[in-house]
């Protein structure tokens, strides 16, 4: 297979969000991943094999720093994005949510990816100006759950108000919350449940702090401990999400 100057740059462009949102396609690489993509419901536009296209090429268009056997350009799904008076096709009378507010760092994004689909989560809702799913780093990072999980971009205040207007709950991650652990938990079996994540940097922004049900933290331990300000959103995620399905056992 012989690729052209001009579609080797276009496979390259894609590492850039402007031209995956116009070309409407985004990279995804190794075996697994790519088995992943063929076996979900996107469309798989294009592979490209290293065996086929040569070692050298496979290095022109390849996005990681060694490059794997195969790469593919997915169709971008169309409902990425959605509006607010959509929420209701996204969110269910029941479930458990996650919502991201404002998570920049791809690998954070990635794993928080793939932490929703090993928890089962109904769903992952992101403020617009969190970074792309698509971005090449993220869908490495979630090692094919990119595929599985149910993710929309969207105005996150409005995300809140519809869980708490439908009688649902939506928890809130901070440093002054209650503690996690000795907290009750409603989990989703009976209204839709939303846990908020923050910002890396900043935490849960004003407009989102101040609509939230309740406020959780993790505890330190020992109590008082003085370590970290505190810890990584992903793993942050990750905990917060093991405790409230530890609840629904």
């Amino acid at each position: 297979m012989h690729l052209s100057a001009n579609e080797i740059k276009r496979i390259r462009s894609l590492a850039q969000k402007k031209f995956r949102d116009e070309l409407g396609l985004f990279v995804v690489e190794g075996e697994k991943s790519v088995s992943e993509a063929l076996a979900s419901g996107f469309e798989v536009a294009e592979i490209y094999r290293k065996d086929e296209i040569g070692e050298a090429v496979m290095e022109r268009i390849s996005q990681l720093s060694s490059p794997s056997p195969v790469l593919a350009l997915v169709r971008k799904p169309a409902d990425s994005v959605i509006a607010g008076e959509n929420l209701q096709y996204v969110i269910g009378k029941t479930g458990l949510y996650l919502g991201l507010d404002s998570i920049r760092d791809p690998g954070n994004l990635g794993t928080i990816i793939r932490l929703a689909d090993w928890f089962g989560l109904d769903g992952v809702l992101a403020a617009r100006d969190s970074v792309d799913i698509f971005n090449p780093k993220v869908v490495q990072a979630t090692m094919g759950a990119v595929f599985r999980v149910r993710f929309h971009y969207t105005d996150l205040e409005d995300a809140v108000r519809y869980i708490t207007g439908n009688g649902g709950c939506v928890y809130g991650t901070f440093m002054d919350g209650k503690n996690i652990y000795g907290t009750h938990l409603e989990t989703g079996s009976d209204s839709p449940v939303m846990i908020v994540i923050g910002n890396e940097a900043d935490g849960i922004s004003d407009k989102i702090a101040g609509s939230v049900s309740q406020r959780i933290a993790i505890p330190p331990y020992p109590a008082g401990h003085r370590g970290p300000e505190s810890l990584n959103a992903a793993v942050a995620a990750a905990i917060t999400v093991a405790e409230f399905r530890r609840r629904s056992l």
